[in-house]
């Protein structure tokens, strides 16, 4: 820290300029200050839609994984109910017959992501927002931002808050770390006013042609409020905002977009040459894949321990394990391709399970 803004050293404008390419990637109008994590940050967005409706439940697609679920539970109770929905087992689409006959007068808000946790992406996000619209709950898109360089931003097809993780925004993983959580929603009063987090704005001084940068309604933060806040929330990982806005400054709007294209084609890679492969079958569910996706092994009669133990002897770290998480997608795991992954990467990968199964 440097302290507040008389004695500030650029770190509140390097904030202020993060936050307004958030907003212009995701076609929102305020993003908050980096928050937690991405399951933070989808918490929190559950509770704001909960005090924006004043209501007391919310239903969460069932392809959320089972961390962010239990961090959903977590902040959500016990003020606030939370169900899953069920989801289609060969596209992975969340299952709108279930979403219409579950949500009522007593839902706040809708919650998908988009790329899924299991990777494919939602293609019907026109339609869950409208159920939850018309039945006046809000929809809350969680969103990988690197996909948006070549995915629709969830505004476009009713969101009314986006939140996720800035990780993949030029920060390391660093064994676990570097994660820092986004929430976005348009600049209304009855969003504004409900972020407990801080808010950077622009604001001319007392010298003509001269700004400065600071803190926007901090009257509603936790900061201010103490114990009579409405939740608590820190800025333990505010400074890696100053890091995702020094990427999202080098790349511009076509390096996000070469990257994200560069995702999509090198997973579409990896799913065709792992299907290949005799006894196994990717992707799984047959939708449109950002850069996860789960890759099936039932047919290959070994389980996803025993490939994985079996890929670690030869330096090459296997698909997360599913079979606890997701017991109804039998032998499966689930595979993960970025930009840093080559084809040389994944053709290795390709011959040591043929090897391995």
């Amino acid at each position: 820290y440097a302290g507040e803004p008389y004695d500030d050293h650029g770190r509140f404008q390097a904030l202020f300029e993060y936050a307004s390419m958030m907003g212009e990637l995701l076609d929102m109008d305020v993003v908050n200050v980096p928050t937690y994590d991405g399951l933070q940050a989808a918490a929190t967005s559950l509770r704001m839609a909960s005090r924006i409706t004043g209501r007391r439940e919310v239903l969460v697609s069932g392809t959320v994984g089972a961390d962010e679920l239990s961090k959903i539970r977590d902040y959500c109770s016990p003020d606030i109910r939370v169900e899953k929905l069920g989801y289609d087992p060969r596209t992975g689409q969340l299952d709108l017959g279930h979403l219409k006959s579950r949500i009522s007068s007593e839902t706040a808000a809708v919650y998908f992501k988009n790329p899924s946790y299991l990777g494919f992406i939602e293609s019907q996000g026109d339609d869950v927002s409208r159920v939850a619209h018309d039945h006046g709950a809000l929809c809350v898109v969680g969103v990988d931002p690197i996909s948006l360089g070549v995915l629709t931003p969830p505004i476009e097809y009713g969101a009314d808050i986006v939140c996720g993780d800035i990780q993949p925004l030029g920060i390391h993983m660093q064994f676990g770390g570097g994660q820092a959580g986004f929430i976005a929603t348009r600049d209304e009063e009855r969003f504004v006013m409900e972020y407990p987090s801080r808010l950077f704005g622009i604001a001319p001084t007392s010298v003509e042609g001269e700004y400065g940068f600071g803190d926007v309604a901090y009257v509603r933060t936790s900061f201010a409020l103490r114990e009579k806040g409405k939740e608590f929330v820190g800025t333990a990982a505010a400074l890696w905002g100053i890091t995702a806005g020094v990427y999202l400054a080098l790349m511009g709007p076509q390096g996000i977009r070469e990257v994200g294209e560069r995702i999509m084609q090198r997973s579409r890679y990896t799913m065709m040459r792992l299907s290949e492969i005799e006894g196994v079958k990717s992707p799984l569910f047959q939708s449109a894949h950002f850069k996860e996706f789960v890759v099936n092994f039932d047919g290959s009669g070994k389980k996803v321990e025993e490939i994985n133990k079996a890929l670690m002897k030869r330096k090459i770290f296997g698909g997360k394990d599913l079979t606890r998480e997701f017991p109804e997608l039998g032998n499966s795991a689930l595979y993960c391709v970025t930009e840093v992954h080559t084809k040389d990467d994944t053709d290795r990968l390709v011959s040591a399970l043929k090897e391995v199964i």
